[in-house]
């Protein structure tokens, strides 16, 4: 009689869960967990909020450069866009500068 089964819902009794993993493929179940931010990432949050606050793209660019997307690869779209928005502004602004000096 395998004894890990009976520990395993003695755990679960006392609110300690356990992961539950494929057999054959132990990263299947890694990714389970919903993302941060109403689940849709903290890079299209930034990406969102930054179009209210643009000071949220260059964070999240700071994220995308800081290889943030390693901890949880599904953050990895959502930090480059915002890394494109933030580099769409920052020409616009120096065009909006140099129009208004100039």
């Amino acid at each position: 009689m395998d004894q890990k089964i009976s520990t395993d819902v003695v755990e679960h009794r006392r609110g300690k869960y356990s992961r539950i993993q494929d057999a054959e493929d132990p990263q299947l179940s890694l990714f389970d967990k919903p993302l941060p931010c109403c689940g849709c990432g903290i890079g299209w949050f930034s990406f969102l909020l930054g179009f209210v606050f643009p000071l949220m793209w260059y964070y999240a660019t700071f994220l995308y450069f800081r290889n943030y997307y390693q901890r949880d690869p599904r953050e990895r779209a959502g930090l480059a866009a915002s890394a494109i928005a933030a580099l769409v502004c920052t020409i616009a602004v120096t065009i909006a500068v140099l129009v208004v000096v100039l």
